[in-house]
């Protein structure tokens, strides 16, 4: 996995941040967290698909904020456990890990080829 890629991951783990931030922000410091955190969420997003197929780099995105929301909200805020969440969950990854596998590295290296050349 490239640098790109955990950018991708990183990116993800920022719009957990400001998805639960939405919810459960009850002040202006919580308020500031969360509009950094979408800032920062979609600035290195952005970043990323610059080298990364897009659609792949939004799958793999939104995978992860679904994912780490569903969860983030069970572990921290106390919503209820539900095995068919974390069966769907787990659906969502493996979808989204295999778009990845496909997508494979060497169609991230062409495009990168590409777009330096152009």
């Amino acid at each position: 996995m490239n640098k790109y890629w955990f950018a991708v991951l990183f990116a993800g783990m920022f719009e957990v941040v400001w998805v639960a931030g939405l919810k459960h922000s009850d002040n202006l410091l919580e308020w500031a967290a969360t509009l950094i955190a979408v800032v920062a969420s979609f600035y290195v997003l952005i970043k990323a698909t610059q080298y990364l197929p897009i659609g792949t780099v939004y799958a793999v995105f939104t995978g992860i904020g679904t994912a780490g929301a569903v969860l983030t909200e069970m572990v921290l805020f106390g919503e209820p456990f539900n095995y068919y969440k974390l069966l769907l969950i787990g659906t969502l990854l493996i979808g989204v890990i295999g778009l990845k596998i496909v997508t494979g590295e060497s169609s991230d290296q062409q495009e990168l080829t590409e777009k330096r050349g152009a």
